[in-house]
């Protein structure tokens, strides 16, 4: 594994636990996933991509996630050793959702032809 990608896996984890068990934001609720993380190769910039599961309000676990960004980083510096600190930015990952609605649509296929 290359040095980059270590790095990314890195503040994956930091991140994961930072977000489920120190963010105190009341917004942050559900089981927040952290699934992937983009740095750049110089890393000032860093792209969260989250799975939110349950059914509160995904837009206002981002905004709260956003909110928290400057105590996330300040965290992230304590526990991983970056050259730069880079800026976050949290997108939302709806591959879970996607794949289980395909899953959906693929038994339903698969009923029909069995009919």
């Amino acid at each position: 594994m290359q040095r980059h990608e270590r790095l990314e896996q890195d503040v994956k984890v930091a991140l994961s636990d930072i977000i489920m068990n120190e963010v105190k934001e009341p917004s942050v609720t559900g089981l927040i996933s952290v699934t992937d993380v983009k740095i750049t190769p110089d890393q000032k910039y860093a792209k969260v991509y989250v799975s939110i599961y349950g059914k509160c309000n995904k837009n206002k676990v981002i905004e709260a996630l956003k909110k928290a960004t400057g105590f996330i980083k300040k965290e992230l510096g304590r526990r991983v050793r970056m050259r730069n600190m880079p800026d976050i930015t949290f997108e939302l990952d709806n591959s879970m959702e996607y794949g289980e609605h395909m899953d959906k649509v693929i038994k339903e296929v698969m009923n029909q032809d069995n009919k």
